[in-house]
């Protein structure tokens, strides 16, 4: 139990760095905190929410493994490669590719939900 206790203090503290180092991180939280507040206020069902859900963590995750290999990167060979640069701009880049995705199937699934909303709003 204290093992599993101190596995944890890790992760969480590993979390508190990334939020408190990438604004990227954080801006991707806050996405993450509408969506959630987006999937209460819309009646989604639960494959929709479970696919949000999968897709925030999935983001989230590529972030802090894009951090992890820029710090790991940056020890050994600081900029003085131009395969370090190819090599964090590709992390990047699934960074980029996943949020991009994430993005698109967040709008097919709240788009209709949107729409009924937004006719009722405007009394169509």
């Amino acid at each position: 139990m204290v093992f599993m206790l101190k596995s944890l203090m890790h992760a969480f503290r590993g979390v508190k760095t990334v939020f408190k180092e990438e604004q990227s991180f954080r801006i991707q939280i806050v996405s993450a905190v509408l969506v959630v507040a987006f999937m209460f206020i819309f009646p989604l069902t639960v494959v929709e929410k479970c696919i949000l859900m999968l897709l925030i963590i999935i983001v989230l995750s590529l972030e802090m493994l894009n951090s992890v290999l820029e710090r790991f990167i940056d020890v050994f060979r600081p900029r003085v490669h131009t395969y370090i640069r190819d090599i964090k701009d590709i992390a990047a880049g699934a960074v980029f590719l996943s949020s991009l995705g994430s993005l698109l199937v967040g709008l097919i699934i709240f788009y209709p939900y949107a729409y009924v909303l937004i006719k009722q709003l405007i009394g169509l």
